[in-house]
């Protein structure tokens, strides 16, 4: 199976609130399957979008039933939970690259290679814009929408610029410390650095 086609499983199976089959085609139609996951860093090759939310998922999935399993009335709304968060924590980078050219220099010849850039057709910013997009289908609950909108951690800009709410959040939505883990354990972990 490739990567749209397990992510797509995935979110069948486990997404079953009201607005699921909007927000699917929504994504279909988008470029989040063709879409890298980054331009510099990691999975930045086209698909590297879907393989690495499949990625977060899969690791998310792994600590909430290590550390939270307790806290779902069932196995059911766990995955939904992770497969919500997992899945779409970055749709925000829909429509947020597109297809370049940079020249590279191989051995002392210039040569034109094939590149993404930024491009953001629509500037919300980073989680808080996935929130944003996913609430236009789905009913998030306070605490997945709080993950999702935190899940850069100490990466994201309002962090960085001295915002503490992030702090705030980690404190008191635990769901969105283990979404920023799976996170990180799938960009240095599962992928490839570019």
């Amino acid at each position: 199976m490739d990567g749209k086609e397990v992510f797509l499983q995935i979110y069948d199976e486990a997404i079953v609130r009201d607005g699921a089959d909007k927000l699917r085609a929504y994504l279909l139609h988008s470029d989040f399957f063709d879409a890298p996951a980054s331009i510099r860093y990691h999975s930045n090759v086209a698909g590297g979008l879907c393989a690495h939310s499949v990625n977060v998922y899969r690791r998310l999935l792994q600590l909430l039933q290590q550390e939270r399993a307790d806290a779902y009335p069932s196995e059911g709304a766990l995955r939904e939970t992770a497969a919500i968060c997992g899945l779409l924590h970055d749709v925000c980078k829909i429509g947020f690259y597109r297809p370049d050219f940079r020249n590279v220099k191989e051995d002392g010849v210039w040569v034109r290679k094939p590149c993404y850039v930024r491009d953001e057709a629509y500037p919300f910013g980073h989680g808080e814009k996935s929130v944003f997009l996913i609430s236009r289908y789905l009913r998030l609950t306070a605490e997945e929408a709080m993950a999702i909108n935190w899940h850069m951690g100490g990466f994201d800009a309002r962090a960085r610029g001295g915002d503490h709410s992030i702090s705030e959040a980690f404190g008191k939505y635990p769901l969105a410390v283990l979404l920023h883990v799976a996170d990180l354990e799938a960009t240095y972990l599962d992928e490839k650095r570019g």
